[in-house]
């Protein structure tokens, strides 16, 4: 049976889960998602959606759906508790030139995912499959066969590939062997949804998403679409407070406030653990499966999403005879990073920062663009070309000019019927972006290779009698070619999840060499990433 006619198999119905679905679903690939739960978790857990998952989301076709229910952010306070001093917000108005979204957004997560799983069910309905548990599996050269245990009874689902998205105790890395390493504090955080009124009854004008830091107790306070959440420290032998004790706590931290009454609870061991490999064969680690960080800065969930962003497009040009099976070797090779050095070891310097055992972090110290771009996770740079060369922490306060891992920042073009944004360009293609003078009528192949689209960019508009109108975007007084930093006939290759594969020059006048053409091909028949 071929790869295409199998689906691909997830375990696990969470936020990462749900959203590799989409991805999958978007790129026309087939997929069954088994989660064990009958029903969506209705448990007090993540709260804030930064701007890079938000543009994933829009990819997928599911950034509408989850606008309409969050409220949207443009300030993350950074307050000092015991004075009430504000210290150097991040202001994500800084971001309005990098994205169609400079804001982060509140949503908690146990609304998140019935909204995820609506827009599923739109798109490709009869995807998720409630009541069903993945006990087992059995991998092939071309396939591979999970048992499942269903309200029908035990079954076996033959699939292409199987991602694990089933959390921190994973149960399919368990049967895997493979090992998680890292540690897990002995101090606990304590989160709690509050109903009260900070805006009219007992105005207290915080941002909407602030970090009240402190030696002895910090806290972080999120305005979220129904209530107000805040989060803190809960020391070794510390016990759980009953909800009187919360409600005395929260007034402890605002003040002494009228109507308050406490929502829900959950506390949460904090860890820094990474799986020491995210892939046996056929199977994939995503999500808390492959990395579990504690989500100080919002660096948990929207981690996980980063490996939804990754993965699906890989899959599909695999599955649809576009790429070699290597292709695959560059989601690890990308994310473990990230996740180990970049979201795990940010994470562990920002408690130190809300702790006041550190009065500086790089992250807050690259100037307003760089802090906004860095805390919004749309300054991750990733390696795409294996050299080890990737970031995650943008610096300045002029964005420098765009390098090979970088995100591309979605700005506007102009095709021949009206503007597009770049990244609409690569929601299901990798894109080649030639930077030149179409009055010098370039000559650029134009001989179909799957999975590549090409585009002229230029401050001047292609003639009508040029040929090229269709695939010229006009870039008036170069707004795009300056913010990018290409020179005049470069080539930019842009993979579909809006990471810059490659740059390099071309010969405008020579259409039988074409480098980023070469450079696709390695990428996808070759052993490059």
């Amino acid at each position: 049976m071929p790869n295409d006619t199998m689906p691909v198999i997830i375990a696990g119905g969470g936020p990462v889960g749900l959203i590799t679905a989409l991805g999958l679903v978007h790129y026309g690939i087939d997929v069954v998602l088994f989660e064990e739960d009958d029903q969506l978790s209705h448990d007090t857990k993540a709260g804030t959606i930064l701007t890079r998952t938000i543009e994933v989301l829009d990819r997928y076709g599911a950034a509408e759906d989850v606008l309409a229910a969050s409220l949207r952010v443009d300030e993350i306070g950074d307050i000092d508790r015991a004075t009430g001093t504000a210290r150097a917000s991040v202001h994500t108005g800084e971001l309005v030139s990098e994205t169609r979204f400079p804001f982060v957004v509140n949503i908690p997560q146990h609304h998140l995912e019935p909204v995820l799983r609506a827009r599923l069910e739109q798109l490709a309905p009869g995807t998720v499959r409630m009541g069903h548990r993945v006990t087992g599996f059995a991998q092939h050269a071309n396939h591979i066969d999970v048992q499942v245990e269903s309200p029908e009874g035990t079954k076996t689902v033959r699939g292409s590939y199987l991602l694990a998205c089933d959390g921190g105790r994973s149960q399919l890395r368990e049967a895997l062997g493979i090992t998680v390493e890292g540690h897990t504090l002995a101090q606990r955080y304590m989160l709690v949804d509050l109903e009260v009124d900070l805006d009219e009854a007992n105005p207290r004008d915080y941002p909407y998403l602030a970090y009240f830091g402190d030696p002895q107790e910090w806290m972080i306070l999120v305005r979220q679409p129904h209530c107000w959440r805040f989060l803190y420290p809960l020391e070794p032998g510390q016990p759980v407070p009953d909800r009187a004790g919360l409600a005395a706590k929260a007034q402890h931290f605002i003040g002494d406030v009228e109507g308050l009454r406490v929502l829900g609870t959950n506390v949460y061991p904090v860890h820094h653990r990474v799986a020491d490999r995210w892939r046996e064969r056929r199977i994939f680690l995503m999500g808390d499966a492959a990395h579990l960080i504690t989500p100080m800065w919002a660096l948990g969930l929207n981690t996980g999403v980063l490996d939804a962003s990754n993965l699906p497009w890989r899959l599909a040009w695999v599955l649809r005879g576009w790429a070699d099976q290597r292709l695959l070797e560059g989601y690890e090779g990308e994310q473990s990073p990230v996740a180990v050095r970049g979201s795990g070891e940010m994470a562990e310097a920002a408690r130190a920062y809300m702790d006041r055992r550190s009065s500086s972090l790089s992250a807050m110290d690259g100037g307003r663009w760089g802090v906004a771009v860095t805390r919004s996770l749309l300054g991750v740079s990733l390696d795409v070309d294996g050299s080890g060369d990737w970031s995650m922490i943008a610096s300045g306060d002029v964005p420098p000019p765009v390098r090979t891992g970088d995100r591309l920042p979605n700005l506007p073009v102009f095709g021949p019927r009206g503007q597009a944004w770049l990244h609409d360009l690569t929601r299901d293609s990798f894109v080649a972006l030639y930077f030149t003078d179409v009055r010098r009528r370039p000559r650029i192949s134009d001989s179909a290779v799957a999975g590549l689209s090409r585009y002229l960019v230029s401050r001047w508009d292609a003639p009508l009698d040029s040929g090229l109108r269709e695939r010229t975007l006009f870039d008036p007084d170069e707004r795009v070619t300056q913010r990018i930093g290409a020179l005049p006939d470069t080539s930019v290759l842009v993979r579909p999840d809006g990471h810059v594969a490659a740059i390099v020059p071309f010969d405008p006048a020579d259409e039988a060499k074409d480098p980023i053409r070469d450079v696709y091909v390695q990428i996808t028949q070759g052993a490059a990433q």
